[in-house]
């Protein structure tokens, strides 16, 4: 349906209720109707209205919903509007680089309607036969994280030896096709069998497994790599660093890019076996994409073009309604999800 411009609506959003210390809960967020909200960017504010359509559920904003202000990112206000990367359309605008009917992505509100002031933190999206939803996932943040944590950070070689942990995540499963099309030997670990199947028989991964079923990780890994481990892009943290830390080969190369494992701020656990970065001379860097982004129109033209040459696919998961968002953000840290978690709010 077409917005009426000056017509006030009601924009239901999702409030953060108070700050959080363990993995985040469903019950942290709340879906409020917010003060009725008349669809038009205000006169001379250089701003614009747009219509929120998928919002991304992203592991890094449970720093957000946290009363620690030593990061790189700004607490959430409790009581306040979640915020996230979304792809939106532009309903009304008072800027002239952006009018009705545009699309674009960046950082917006979990709630139906969004003005944006910094219109710097959004990029306007030629629309072609990518899926909308693929903006904040393949070709938004997550997948440019993997593009610069494989690329620039794990320095790849042909036939390297590659690990990946929550490899079919948003990040894990694009890093593991562009290993593979690097020519890299490239072994992921999940944490369900239906994962483990993707992995292998999906995206294309040379082998798989579900780390839930390995007594021994050490062991698993003498498995899959009997010669040891080149490259580990590393999102989890944890029992899986310290067995990789064990099977690193020389001048092995670890990108830092989460550690989901760690849930809790206050209690923060230790990592054993970092002796092995010594002797083994390991390079061990964690990374924010943010540091990269004079890459963003390279990497949109090479991974875009990938796509639609069918060299690479991307798994999402979508679920449908603003409401469904707190529980979609917290299965992120239980592996619900299957894939980029998407929250659909709106068909355009």
């Amino acid at each position: 349906m077409g917005e009426i411009i000056g017509r006030v609506v009601d924009n239901k959003q999702i409030i953060l209720k108070g700050y959080i210390d363990g993995a985040p809960k469903e019950t942290d967020m709340e879906l409020k109707l917010g003060k009725k909200m008349k669809l038009e960017a205000p006169k001379g504010s250089g701003a614009f209205l747009v219509k929120n359509l998928y919002l991304s559920c992203d592991p890094y904003m449970r720093a957000r919903m946290r009363d620690f202000h030593g990061s790189y990112l700004t607490p959430f206000v409790p009581g306040s509007v979640v915020e996230g990367f979304g792809v939106s359309k532009v309903v009304h605008s008072d800027n002239p680089n952006f009018k009705p009917g545009d699309i674009v992505s960046g950082f917006t509100g979990w709630e139906e309607y969004s003005l944006i002031y910094k219109p710097e933190q959004l990029r306007k999206v030629q629309p072609d036969t990518i899926p909308l939803s693929y903006y904040i996932g393949l070709l938004g943040m997550p997948g440019f994280t993997a593009y610069v944590g494989f690329y620039e950070i794990c320095a790849p070689k042909k036939n390297d030896y590659v690990f990946v942990s929550a490899a079919s995540g948003a990040v894990g499963q694009l890093v593991g096709q562009l290993a593979k099309l690097h020519g890299c030997y490239v072994v992921g670990s999940a944490g369900t069998s239906q994962k483990v199947d993707l992995l292998k028989n999906k995206l294309g991964f040379d082998e798989a497994f579900n780390y839930k079923e390995e007594p021994d990780l050490d062991a698993a890994l003498k498995r899959y790599f009997p010669h040891g481990i080149d490259i580990y892009f590393e999102n989890v943290g944890g029992a899986m660093l310290e067995a990789v830390l064990l099977n690193i080969r020389v001048h092995g190369r670890i990108a830092v890019c989460g550690m989901v494992s760690q849930h809790s701020m206050s209690d923060p656990q230790g990592i054993r076996n970092l002796f092995n970065i010594i002797t083994k001379r390991v390079r061990m860097q964690g990374f924010l994409q943010s540091d990269f982004l004079h890459l963003y129109p390279r990497f949109l033209e090479d991974v875009g073009s990938l796509y639609k040459q069918g060299k690479i696919t991307y798994l999402e998961d979508i679920s449908e309604g603003l409401e469904s968002g707190p529980s979609a953000f917290a299965g992120l840290f239980s592996g619900k999800n299957i894939g980029k978690q998407v929250v659909c709010v709106a068909h355009e």
